[in-house]
């Protein structure tokens, strides 16, 4: 994975209206893309704990494996969502998050992916999802 594939991969998630909501971006460390979610005071759900809209936390690791994807499948167009299962492992404080997806399965035509979500340490997931995803070719 090379520096200007992420950068392109970064240009095309800014051209996502919900992505610049959230104000996401990918990062590279090492081999792996990370999904970054900077902490922002819209994306609170509950101000009584403070914590993370489900919802934000949901979209953040859809879009995290379509990231992903992205990566694994270049020259194809955007995977189209067939289903998602969220699991909210933990309540997400008023800091930054991060995901990072696996591609468990790639078919011809269907993705599988797994992403886990985290704040303070890997090890201690706030949320995870697993995916299925049509891929599609250009035409």
């Amino acid at each position: 994975m090379d520096q200007a594939a992420i950068e392109s991969l970064d240009a095309f998630l800014q051209t996502v209206p919900y992505v610049r909501f959230l104000g996401m971006r990918v990062e590279r460390a090492g081999d792996e893309l990370t999904a970054v979610l900077p902490f922002a005071q819209h994306l609170i759900g509950n101000p009584m704990l403070p914590a993370l809209h489900g919802g934000v936390i949901g979209g953040f690791l859809e879009m995290a494996a379509l990231a992903q994807l992205s990566l694994a499948q270049p020259g194809r167009r955007v995977p189209k969502t067939i289903d998602i299962t969220i699991e909210y492992l933990r309540s997400a404080g008023p800091k930054d998050t991060y995901a990072r997806a696996t591609v468990r399965k790639l078919g011809r035509r269907v993705a599988n992916v797994q992403v886990e979500a985290w704040q303070d340490s890997p090890a201690k997931p706030v949320a995870g999802m697993t995916g299925h995803f049509l891929l599609r070719n250009e035409s």
